[in-house]
């Protein structure tokens, strides 16, 4: 499958969109920041995500963008499609020129995982991801509480400390 950068910015785009934008609208500069995307790319990204009819452009102070569909009903699929971004594991393009002017014998087998990869993707909401996102920052403020307590108690019991008894 060539998912290449353009598609991976592009869903990590939205999910950072998707988990802000209840605050208002929000801006590429700050998902720029927050991903390490520049923010050039996220510009022709997200012109085309707006052509797609997958967010809307709010102008003005406190602009930015905003979802214009519910977060359940875009998928990854969606979101890579939008951005021109093939999902193609064929050596052709699905031209079916592999070898020159014929396909390959496993041109069908090829064919077949991008069905199967799109179909996955098609599957996969941006309200899963958010959802997914969410539970593993809560695990990681759990991580941390826990270490904390643990670092808190080894710097003031003695047996932790490792002084003998």
């Amino acid at each position: 499958m060539r998912l290449t950068t353009k598609g991976r910015f592009a869903v990590t785009a939205m999910l950072d969109l998707a988990m802000r934008e209840e605050r208002g609208p929000v801006t590429l500069a700050g998902i720029s920041e927050r991903q390490n995307i520049s923010l050039s790319y996220l510009e022709q990204l997200f012109g085309k995500l707006r052509r797609a009819e997958l967010v809307d452009s709010v102008r003005g102070p406190g602009g930015g963008y905003t979802l214009a569909k519910d977060i359940q009903d875009i998928s990854v699929a969606d979101i890579i499609v939008a951005v021109d971004e093939p999902v193609d594991a064929t050596q052709c393009g699905g031209r079916e020129n592999c070898r020159g002017s014929q396909r390959c014998m496993t041109h069908d087998l090829w064919t077949n995982l991008n069905v199967t990869i799109f179909d996955y993707l098609s599957k996969v909401s941006l309200a899963s991801l958010v959802e997914q996102q969410h539970t593993q920052e809560e695990r990681a403020k759990e991580t941390s509480v826990v270490q904390d307590k643990r670092d808190s108690f080894g710097s003031k019991h003695p047996a932790a400390a490792g002084s003998a008894l």
